[in-house]
């Protein structure tokens, strides 16, 4: 009970992530520890030592654009409940959990060497599909488009990469079928070679022949808001705009 007290009172002063207090706590808990371990299973001989000295916090962080976007599409795939699901540079954790339900065709200019059923993994090039037109039910591309001619992933150099990869989506979208692309929103601004920041209303002008079923943000503040305006995302420095595209027609 003191030792909880005591760490509470630390996180309150700011002290506890000090290298010094850190390693302080560390050197009494691993005493403590060899001082508790009477097990037959693990000996005082049998193991090192792995300091992580940055996990002691009150509530478990997470990065919100990575964690919101990917769950942001599962529950609209879902919805949309395709026989296939293309996904084209998103996140692999995403592509490799809704393979669990969803046959998922997984492409990025850098392939990844995945080896699970209901998955398949290949190389290609975002501005140039080898899809045929208007053959894609259900496809996503989510924080892919902002980096796309910027050489960051070795690609190449074109100020309009980004737009030559979202024509080729739109081409290869079906009538009727779903198009889920993530961006980052906010002030417009490009900052090479990492990413593109795009004013959202803007951004979604770039498709012509679509609607917008769903609009989603997160925030700079990592708050997630379903339905959101085009207004609240363009005051974000560096939000993430969710973009559910219905094709309307060829």
């Amino acid at each position: 009970m003191a030792r909880k007290i005591i760490i509470k009172l630390l996180h309150y002063l700011g002290l506890y992530k000090s290298p010094y207090v850190a390693m302080e706590v560390f050197n009494a808990e691993l005493k403590k520890f060899k001082e508790l371990n009477n097990s037959e299973r693990f000996s005082n001989t049998d193991f090192g030592i792995y300091p992580c000295m940055d996990d002691k916090t009150t509530t478990t962080s997470f990065d919100a654009h990575y964690i919101y976007h990917p769950a942001w599409a599962a529950r609209i795939i879902k919805q949309i409940n395709p026989l296939q699901h293309i996904d084209i540079s998103s996140s692999l954790h995403f592509c490799t959990i809704l393979s669990a339900f969803i046959p998922t065709k997984f492409y990025d200019y850098r392939p990844a060497l995945l080896n699970l059923d209901n998955l398949t993994s290949e190389s290609i090039d975002l501005t140039d599909l080898r899809f045929k037109n208007n053959s894609q039910p259900s496809l996503s591309c989510m924080h892919t488009i902002e980096h796309i001619g910027l050489g960051r992933y070795g690609d190449m150099l074109d100020p309009d990469g980004d737009i030559k990869a979202i024509n080729e989506l739109a081409r290869v979208c079906s009538v009727g079928g779903s198009l889920l692309l993530v961006v980052p929103v906010g002030k417009k601004r490009i900052l090479f070679n990492a990413h593109r920041i795009y004013e959202p209303k803007e951004f979604a002008s770039y498709l012509a022949n679509f609607k917008v079923a769903d609009f989603s943000l997160i925030t700079d503040d990592g708050s997630f808001i379903n339905n959101a305006t085009y207004e609240h995302a363009a005051e974000q420095n560096y939000g993430c705009g969710c973009y559910w595209f219905i094709k309307l027609a060829a």
